[in-house]
């Protein structure tokens, strides 16, 4: 481990010394040192390690959890959080399957394929650069209910441009957690509706044109980096989602 990221240099003007430890202890966590879901040191050890008061440590800690980045178990101590599990794109329709049946994937089509435009901008790489494209079929009870196009920026998704299809779990995110330490940390859903193309409503047994459910996501690693920019689109008749307020 390279001792220069235990090290709190002098705040930067406007930003608390405890801001700035934060940085440091997350630098720490982006660079492998700890990984999603395992215990960080007792408080007492990381403040001698950065050479800071226990108080200062005690708030850099704080702001980390009011962040989500980490979090505490009462009786257990402090964690680094678990990546997502799947946010699953299903809370946005009901579909009554009667069954209560876990949804599973079919992944239709995976290319190496030249990024557009608007999807170089959303992952952060330059126009042009290799991405893995996924088409993938999302059922209940055996029918078709979402159409997905996944991008994934290739220099983190190579191997499963070749990876045998059959070893592709029904979530996604763990699978990129356990075959190639990517985590999804957090994710951004955009929703919105238009109409599905002839190729899209075929997979989805509907007409040419019918009203879809559209959501764009924007999923994030733990260096704040876009990994994936996902298109989720579904039957808008079905489409549901509540909000409580309080």
């Amino acid at each position: 481990m390279n001792s220069s990221l235990r090290l709190v240099t002098s705040p930067e003007p406007g930003v608390s010394r405890y801001a700035t430890l934060a940085q440091a202890l997350r630098a720490r966590v982006v660079a492998g040192e700890w990984s999603p879901g395992s215990a960080l040191p007792a408080e007492s050890q990381l403040a001698k390690e950065h050479g800071v008061a226990l108080g200062t440590m005690r708030r850099a800690l704080e702001l980390l959890v009011e962040q989500g980045f980490i979090e505490r178990i009462h009786g257990r101590g402090t964690f680094v959080r678990q990546g997502l599990a799947g946010a699953s794109m299903l809370r946005f329709f009901r579909f009554d399957s009667g069954t209560g049946e876990v949804p599973v994937s079919r992944i239709l089509q995976r290319s190496r394929v030249s990024a557009p435009a608007a999807v170089s901008r959303a992952l952060g790489i330059g126009a042009g650069e290799p991405v893995l494209r996924v088409h993938r079929l999302r059922l209940m009870a055996e029918q078709p209910r979402l159409f997905e196009e996944l991008w994934l920026p290739l220099d983190l998704f190579a191997p499963l441009a070749d990876d045998d299809l059959a070893s592709w779990d029904d979530l996604l995110y763990p699978m990129f957690a356990r075959k190639l330490q990517v985590h999804i940390h957090r994710a951004l859903d955009d929703i919105g509706f238009g109409q599905l193309s002839a190729a899209q409503a075929r997979h989805l047994g509907l007409p040419a044109g019918h009203p879809c459910a559209q959501v764009q996501r924007s999923a994030y690693d733990l260096s704040g980096r876009c990994v994936e920019l996902r298109i989720t689109r579904g039957d808008a008749h079905a489409f549901h989602y509540t909000v409580n307020i309080t």
